[in-house]
């Protein structure tokens, strides 16, 4: 019996060694395509939940798969804390390990990532000289044009996600004290600027935008993802 025992602790710390072993070899084959596609300077880390692996690679089939790139720069624009998360990801195992990527899909991407405010401002028109946020709502600084004298004010704004990329909206505007009063109709027509970020790696298009203390957060969705035709 004891003998018995310890034959089935064997086997058993074998399948375990060997489900790890599995889930290394396909983290590190997603990570290297990822990395490839987007000319990384390195390849990302890439966590495939869920325990045992292997029954799940038999399948060819995982529920949930996180890619964390980190920083990533695109569309002329560069972001930080980049993660993708794939959800009922279809990839058999032979695929990944002979690096067969026509039959690996994603049914949902969903992309997170932060446009740091020195970004953001780089997109801003002249006289903008500052972008954060605060308990007041998101808000730009500088000086603008008032009966063609430059006057210093704040400048409240909106951030929406829109086909081109990243609206920036005046919604109020708070003149310094003493100074003419500055119409905010006249501000939203020279004011309102857009960055160009329209998605984010796996094709994922921006859904969602919140002003944060490190930036712009952003949320980007993409469905049916297949990992033979990345943009």
């Amino acid at each position: 019996m004891r003998a018995l025992l310890i034959l089935i602790v064997v086997l058993g710390i074998g399948l375990v060694v060997g489900d790890r072993v599995a889930v290394v070899v396909a983290q590190n084959e997603i990570g290297r395509k990822v990395a490839a596609e987007y000319n990384l300077p390195q390849r990302p880390d890439v966590e495939i939940a869920g325990f045992p692996f292997l029954t799940q690679a038999v399948d060819g089939t995982y529920r949930d798969i996180d890619i964390r790139i980190g920083d990533w720069s695109g569309q002329n624009i560069s972001v930080h804390d980049l993660d993708v998360a794939l959800t009922d990801v279809s990839a058999p195992l032979t695929d990944l390990i002979n690096n067969r990527t026509s039959d690996l899909v994603a049914a949902t991407a969903t992309a997170t990532a932060v446009v740091p405010y020195d970004v953001v401002l780089g997109f801003a028109p002249e006289g903008v000289e500052s972008i954060s946020d605060s308990p007041e709502g998101l808000r730009a600084t500088g000086t603008f044009p008032v009966a063609g004298i430059s006057v210093p004010a704040t400048v409240f704004v909106t951030v929406a996600p829109t086909e081109a990329g990243i609206e920036v909206t005046p919604v109020s505007v708070q003149a310094a004290a003493g100074g003419p009063t500055i119409s905010l109709s006249l501000l939203r027509r020279s004011l309102t600027f857009v960055v160009p970020l329209q998605a984010l790696p796996l094709g994922a298009r921006l859904t969602a935008i919140e002003p944060g203390a490190d930036g712009l957060h952003a949320t980007a969705v993409a469905h049916n993802v297949r990992f033979d035709e990345l943009p």
